[in-house]
């Protein structure tokens, strides 16, 4: 597996990348023989079933993809087995965007060719593209088998991957690595803690602010716990403007990293062989779970094969994937009933206890305000 920049970089020129051509795919690749529309389709069944879907989809040729890194959460493995068993090319760009930056992406590039055909978003910037009427309402064959709240009514977005919040820390470079958030604040971690990303742009960091929020007597409904813990990290100096990278990881630029479990839990087994010794603790006084969601986009140029990205990832072997990428899969709970859960992957996720909650829409929208008004003053000067 290669490295590479984790996708909570804010990039933005992302929109102003050039653009090879203007207009939709041709219309008679996403319309069946009965005039049935991919653009359109709610489901496969909509669409005639899923033979059909995988017609149209080979017809199309292409999926365009934005800020999926190969070592996120295993989309190298994803995106390799999707073009292998459907013989459509996978077209990734700005692997390092931000999921504001998608959302840039499908409003600039509305009706051209190189438009995102689907988006992996943080949770709250999923809400957000759904408000502007961005999404297309979309139900996988499994949809079902989602949880209510782990997914839209409509089928505009649900949840696929998710952990916890982590520290991971470089324990030939830190003789102690913390467990807490309390921990963090102790002077000898002067100028080694780091985010993954600008959490007003970042998933990532948004759930790293959000559990340095309960752990700091905060709540979902109170985020700016953890705006003033950041502050406080900055002012005492233990706080780093880098953002944690797998190239950062190594160099020992960001020995103490704020970040998902799965991607922590990535780099120990990826640096295990390049003599890095990477610990990965999940928080005991700031737990915070939260899920990335797939949606598609509802002018994507490759309706087709968008829908059939999704029914990819939310199969088994989709869903699997990400279990061996160390992210919780959205179906993980009924893959485990039906007896189709990789439990070797399952058994290596770092070990966490009690029942994880969400923050609500209402909740996630708050904290962004919050956050928006208030981080750039927190980390500055």
């Amino acid at each position: 597996m290669t490295l590479s920049l984790p996708r909570t970089v804010a990039l933005g020129a992302v929109a102003a990348l050039a653009l090879s051509a203007c207009g939709a795919a041709p219309d008679d690749a996403s319309t069946t023989a009965d005039g049935k529309s991919a653009a359109t389709a709610t489901s496969a069944a909509d669409f005639g079933g899923l033979d059909a879907l995988v017609k149209a989809a080979k017809k199309e040729g292409t999926l365009n993809a934005i800020a999926l890194p190969r070592d996120w959460a295993n989309y190298g493995a994803l995106i390799d087995g999707f073009e292998k068993k459907y013989g459509i090319k996978v077209e990734v760009e700005a692997p390092d965007g931000s999921s504001q930056d998608e959302i840039n992406a499908v409003t600039s590039r509305k009706g051209q060719d190189r438009a995102p055909d689907v988006l992996d978003l943080g949770s709250s910037f999923a809400l957000s593209a759904a408000e502007q009427g961005l999404l297309a309402p979309y139900q996988v064959e499994n949809f079902g088998d989602l949880p209510e709240e782990q997914k839209d009514a409509k089928g505009r977005w649900y949840n696929d991957y998710g952990g916890y919040i982590s520290i991971g820390c470089d324990a030939k470079r830190v003789k102690e690595c913390p467990t807490t958030f309390k921990e963090l604040l102790e002077p000898k971690y002067k100028g080694q803690v780091a985010l993954n990303g600008n959490p007003t742009k970042s998933g990532s960091a948004f759930g790293g602010v959000y559990a340095a929020a309960l752990a700091n007597g905060g709540s979902f409904d109170d985020i700016q716990p953890g705006l003033d813990f950041f502050a406080e990290l900055k002012k005492n100096g233990n706080y780093t403007p880098v953002e944690s990278t797998p190239a950062t990881v190594e160099k020992g630029e960001t020995p103490i990293s704020i970040d998902w479990d799965y991607l922590n839990a990535g780099y120990a087994e990826e640096f295990k062989s390049k003599g890095l010794d990477w610990k990965v603790a999940v928080p005991t006084d700031g737990v915070f779970s939260q899920y990335y969601s797939q949606a598609i986009n509802k002018d994507a140029p490759h309706p087709a094969a968008a829908r059939l990205w999704e029914e990819y990832l939310y199969s088994a072997e989709g869903q699997n994937l990400w279990l061996q990428g160390f992210a919780r899969p959205a179906l993980m709970v009924a893959m485990e009933k039906a007896g189709t859960l990789d439990k070797e992957a399952a058994a290596k996720l770092p070990a966490v206890s009690g029942t994880p909650s969400f923050p609500t829409e209402a909740q996630q929208n708050e904290a962004k305000t919050v956050l928006g008004q208030g981080w750039a003053k927190a980390v500055s000067g």
